[in-house]
């Protein structure tokens, strides 16, 4: 019982959290279209929202890459913005889209009450990136943005 209304406390902050429209999903893991995920660093790789921006970012702590961090960096206009609410699974799915310096992308991310997010991301070529992580309010988020890519 109480780890029921625990959870319902939770799904509330979270509420409050996206229609702040300032989060960060900071990934544990990457996957791409094929099923294959790999551990990444939260740090560099995240999906940012603040306000009308976005930040799409991919990056390694091992290697030099487009942005400096090892991979690649994606910042832009955000647009048509929706919440979908499942009172009964305590969760929200969100879409919008990102107009960047290097594409359009379309992002559907799904959060739980329990603070686990899933972002998948798609563009205007088949491909698909989903990042899986926790998602952060911007203030408590210690996410490390590279160079914007081209």
């Amino acid at each position: 019982m109480v780890r029921k209304a625990q959870r319902a406390a939770d799904f509330s902050v979270l509420d409050s959290l996206i229609n702040s429209r300032s989060f960060v999903l900071e990934a544990d893991f990457l996957q791409n279209k094929y099923g294959y995920m790999v551990p990444v660093v939260p740090t560099l790789n995240f999906i940012k929202v603040d306000d009308t921006k976005g930040i799409l970012q991919t990056g390694s702590d091992t290697r030099v890459g487009y942005n400096g961090v090892g991979g690649v960096t994606a910042e832009g206009n955000i647009g048509s913005w929706k919440i979908y609410k499942d009172y009964k699974g305590l969760r929200y799915t969100v879409s919008f889209n990102i107009l960047t310096n290097i594409g359009n992308f379309d992002v559907t991310m799904t959060v739980g009450a329990d603070n686990n997010a899933t972002a998948t991301i798609s563009g205007t070529t088949s491909g698909r990136l989903t990042w899986r992580g926790h998602l952060k309010t911007v203030n408590n988020s210690r996410v490390f943005k590279g160079y914007n890519t081209i």
